[in-house]
């Protein structure tokens, strides 16, 4: 699907299905007492005898007597106050990120970096509200100037993307904008002196390939360089800001995080620097504020500079630099200004700049390259261009690494009481530090994305997997539910229209995380880590295993089915009379045919096995950290009882195809036909309408596609089993999943392969090829080619071509098109989707080093 379809897929769960028992405790208020009138007549005689009325004495009786019930009761159920909602309230234990081995050096270690990978080049600290630097430049499309700042297909860029990028202190990226080619190196040291979190610097060098280019237009470059506070304090200016010299100061202040700070431009090139300074609570529309300036000094004077100007106490300063190509431009940050002499403020500048910091870069690119060589051993078989873009899969994934901060917005369930005026209510304010699958189009968590990009990044560094783990666990409310999409802070909510951000309590998505669990727990135990590496998952796995229970008892108990041992994906519409086969958006596979007519008598496969993931790593963790006894048992039964072959087949084998299927309420005679409905101002007009041709009935629903393909990918069939054989088959016949350039998902025997679900929503999972699945294929085609039984030289054939195959066509792709993409063309091998999607893409860099998950 194009990407405009993968932001629909990835934003839009609408659900007909939700409910739940979230509700807030109304104030209830006491009846009040009803106010008798006694008429009371007076005897003026000597002796007085009082008038004694009955019906006045009877209704006294009764309001004492309902007094003392009311107060009885209040004493017993005391009126509370209003409750926070239990679907917003957060999960009752000790955080993940509390644990001591994510303070100290680490936290610190970790504070600065290029945690905006929404834009092209943005750095944050990992802290709320934030100091904020970035860059734009001014690009020419159709003759005419353009701002470039957020990654966006429309400034159609030929390439840009990390060549480097250790997640920690250095990335070395290139952009090539029409003729134009911009390296920016990221750089992060702490020296004696620094304030929090220490010094950073960027290094921007703006070179002109193209010799033939003459107007002067395309010869001078436009940077845009700027600084911004999220809390609004003002930023200060320097005096001699438009006298440039090396090492110019270019602007300063105080944060309470990290003290005194400078911010210098270093450059041995003529450069003219202009500047404008913005005082604003949001940053997500710099580019129009900049834009906006320079039009206003366009019209004016026509030149295309800032005004140097600035409004009063800025907390947003924006520093032209201007020069003719080639040139380079240092930009310094050093904090803790105030803590140490001149001289020691002077010797740090100086190796943030300069012949120092090329020294210092250039050490950098050997360490990445040495520790790459050591994290994923790659064959001698693998040409340069191969591992070089190996390279670019692990920069582009840790370089896209962001920190969000901010309030995730929870759709209400109709049956719902909470009285808020709106259709949702807001979880608590949470900070998240995750991978995004990608920056122009994706550039925010998604849960089911975040196991698979685990997978490397553990290898890379086990540190930042925790990390990143902990985040995500510590976003579970009170019932162990996670929110699936993460859209936090105006910069990630700028990204997503307003009716798509809704995230629903109902709905899961797959637990992929239990995959890099998985993986730590088996490295535990063949030594894979060092002791120190073995401490912090213990304590880790130790802290989160109250977490990783209510997780799995949302899913056992959410999303269980009305059979034994079955379960299905909530969420799917059963009123829809637009979609050709209702969407399973949770499951993550949205259009992936299922059960024609949603119902609670589906069997989805996928989560079966997925709960038999959840419920082996569980068992697993539980032997690691001996509470097998206590805790375990249950894990251990229930991962017994959903790897069991006979019920596996029982529930969903089918014979006749040699395929494992959903279960459900099916129909295969389903369409979509044009028909004539009612249009505004009496106009009539046509749209795709769901047409159901034969009634449905509970049957297996016969798609073969990646769903079929879970109980081999999840290692169930035994070794000599004919079912394994016929999996063997299916995956191998060209004319079902087989091509020269990966495995599709879906078969082309299927009635919805490559077919549109709704006149708008192209196909999807329906066809293309996705490299997660075929890593998970691919890594259990290694498995059983290893293994003892009849299919071992089968499968170890099938496994060689395979991996050949999906190397071959991502390498080729790369090198045409500068980018990793969301999927690929099952005819041609063509990326399709979104584009910079290295995400799970990523993992061709495993296949590359035959890196496999192994249990």
């Amino acid at each position: 699907m194009t990407g405009s379809g993968r932001r629909s897929a990835r934003s839009r769960i609408k659900s007909s299905t939700d409910s739940g028992d979230d509700r807030s405790l109304r104030i209830e208020k006491p009846i009040p007492h009803p106010q008798y009138r006694r008429d009371r007549s007076r005897d003026h005689s000597l002796i007085r005898i009082p008038s004694v009325n009955l019906k006045a004495l009877l209704g006294f009786g009764i309001v004492l007597f309902l007094l003392v019930l009311f107060l009885i009761h209040h004493l017993i159920n005391p009126v509370e106050g209003p409750q926070t909602p239990r679907v917003v309230t957060p999960f009752p234990a000790p955080k993940i990120m509390d644990l001591p081995q994510f303070q100290g050096g680490h936290k610190e270690s970790l504070y600065w970096g290029t945690y905006r990978p929404n834009v092209y080049l943005g750095i944050r600290a990992r802290t709320p509200q934030s100091l904020v630097a970035g860059l734009m430049w001014t690009g020419v499309k159709d003759g005419r100037f353009s701002m470039r700042h957020v990654c966006q297909d429309a400034d159609e860029l030929k390439k840009y993307g990390w060549m480097r990028h250790n997640g920690r202190d250095y990335g070395h990226q290139e952009l090539v904008d029409q003729d134009m080619t911009l390296m920016t190196s990221f750089f992060k040291s702490k020296e004696d002196g620094s304030g929090y979190g220490g010094d950073w610097t960027v290094r921007i060098d703006v070179r002109n390939e193209n010799s033939k280019l003459s107007e002067d237009l395309q010869q001078t470059a436009h940077l845009f360089f700027y600084l911004a506070d999220e809390d609004r304090n003002a930023l200060s200016l320097s005096r001699d800001l438009l006298d440039i010299h090396d090492n110019s100061l270019l602007a300063f202040g105080s944060r309470k995080d990290i003290g005194s700070w400078h911010l210098h431009l270093a450059s041995m090139d003529d450069l003219e620097v202009h500047y404008s300074g913005f005082k604003t609570p949001h940053i997500h529309n710099l580019s129009d504020l900049v834009q906006q300036n320079l039009g206003a000094q366009v019209r004016k004077f026509g030149r295309l500079q800032l005004s140097d100007t600035s409004d009063d106490s800025s907390n947003i300063l924006v520093f032209q630099i201007s020069g003719s190509i080639p040139f380079r431009a240092d930009i310094a940050f050093v904090s803790g200004t105030d803590l140490g002499g001149n001289s020691r403020l002077k010797d740090r500048l100086n190796s943030l700049t300069g012949t120092l910091l090329t020294t210092r870069l250039d050490e950098k690119e050997r360490e990445f390259d040495e520790k790459f060589k050591n994290s994923f051993s790659l064959t001698d078989e693998l040409d340069f261009e191969s591992i070089s873009i190996g390279k670019a899969a692990v920069a582009n994934l840790m370089g896209g690494i962001g920190y969000f901060y901010g309030q995730s917005k929870i759709s209400l369930p109709k049956t719902s009481d909470f009285k808020s005026g709106e259709r949702y209510i807001s979880y608590w304010p949470a900070e998240l530090y995750t991978a995004v699958p990608s920056r122009p189009f994706f550039p925010r968590g998604f849960l089911w994305d975040e196991g698979f990009h685990q997978l490397l990044i553990w290898r890379w560094d086990i540190q930042i997997c925790l990390d990143i783990v902990g985040h995500w666990l510590d976003l579970m409310n009170v019932e162990g539910w996670i929110p699936r999409e993460q859209i936090l802070g105006a910069e990630a909510l700028s990204k997503v229209p307003e009716e798509f951000v809704l995230q629903h309590p109902t709905n899961g998505n797959p637990p992929t995380l239990f995959l890099v669990l998985r993986d730590l727990v088996f490295g535990m135990k063949k030594n894979k880590f060092t002791a120190a590496e073995r401490d912090q998952i213990s304590s880790f796995l130790e802290r989160a295993f109250v977490r990783l229970e209510a997780w799995f008892q949302w899913f056992n108990t959410t999303q269980s089915g009305m059979a034994t041992s079955s379960y299905f994906w909530h969420g799917r519409d059963n009123t829809t009379t637009r979609e050709l086969n209702p969407k399973t958006l949770s499951s993550g596979f949205d259009d992936y045919p299922r059960a024609s007519h949603p119902g609670d008598e589906e069997r989805h496969l996928d989560l079966r096995c997925w709960m038999l993931l959840a419920a082996d790593c569980m068992y697993s963790i539980s032997k690691l950290l001996r509470k097998e006894k206590e805790l375990g048992k249950e894990y251990g039964s229930t991962a017994k009882l959903l790897s069991d072959f006979a019920i596996l087949n029982q529930m969903h084998f089918d014979d006749a195809y040699g395929a494992y299927f959903d279960f459900g309420n099916h129909t295969e005679k389903v369409r979509l036909s044009w028909q004539v409905v009612g249009g505004t101002n009496h106009y009539a007009s046509r749209e795709l309408v769901r047409e159901v041709l034969e009634r449905p009935r509970l049957r297996f629903v016969p798609h073969i596609g990646y769903v079929s393909l879970f109980p081999f990918m999840w290692r169930i069939l035994p070794p000599d089993s004919l079912i394994l054989e016929k999996q063997l088959d299916l995956i191998s016949n060209r004319s079902i999943l087989w091509t020269d350039y990966g495995l599709r998902s879906l078969s082309k025997t299927s009635s919805m392969y490559m077919k549109r679900n709704t006149e708008h929503d192209p196909p999807y999972w329906r066809g293309p090829i996705w490299m997660n699945m075929n890593y998970l294929i691919l890594s259990s085609l290694h498995h059983y080619s290893k293994g003892n039984g009849p299919y071992k030289d089968k499968a170890k054939t099938m496994y060689s071509d395979l991996r050949s195959n999906l190397i071959r066509n991502i390498v080729r792709n790369y090198q045409q098109t500068g980018y990793f993409w969301e999927q690929y063309d099952q005819k041609k091998g063509k990326g399709k989707g979104a584009r910079v999607f290295t995400g799970w893409t990523s993992l061709v860099l495993l296949i590359m080093a035959e890196a496999y998950s192994e249990w």
